[in-house]
């Protein structure tokens, strides 16, 4: 398990590091994300096993893992309030964009699937 999270916390800064040097305008865990997205493509038996080990025992305690935005939310609810439009629309589109991105990947699965079953 610390193997696993010695992956996952690699890319994280792996992430961020590439976020600072890049001047990349989205979140360094995104990136780490990404990277380790590629890592787990190429098929790593090593590293693939301990990882899925270690971010099982993480989604366990998920809920832990809201307590630091939920604690960011509280702590800058005085500027939150200053500029709820533009939260409030950004959470808008986002929730769109989510939802669209969503219904587009379940149907493209579904086809998918129907198409290997056949």
């Amino acid at each position: 398990m610390i193997n696993g999270l010695f992956w996952l916390l690699g890319c994280q800064v792996l992430g961020e590091i590439g976020v600072r040097l890049l001047h990349l305008s989205i979140p360094g865990p995104v990136l780490g994300m990404a990277i380790l997205f590629a890592l787990l493509s190429w098929r790593r038996p090593r590293a693939s096993a301990s990882v899925f080990r270690a971010s099982d025992g993480l989604i366990k305690h998920l809920q832990l893992l809201f307590i630091p935005a939920g604690v960011g939310i509280v702590t800058m609810f005085g500027q939150i309030g200053h500029a709820p439009l533009p939260l409030l629309g950004g959470l808008l589109v986002s929730w769109i964009a989510g939802l669209t991105v969503v219904g587009w990947l379940a149907s493209w699965v579904l086809r998918l699937t129907e198409r290997t079953s056949r």
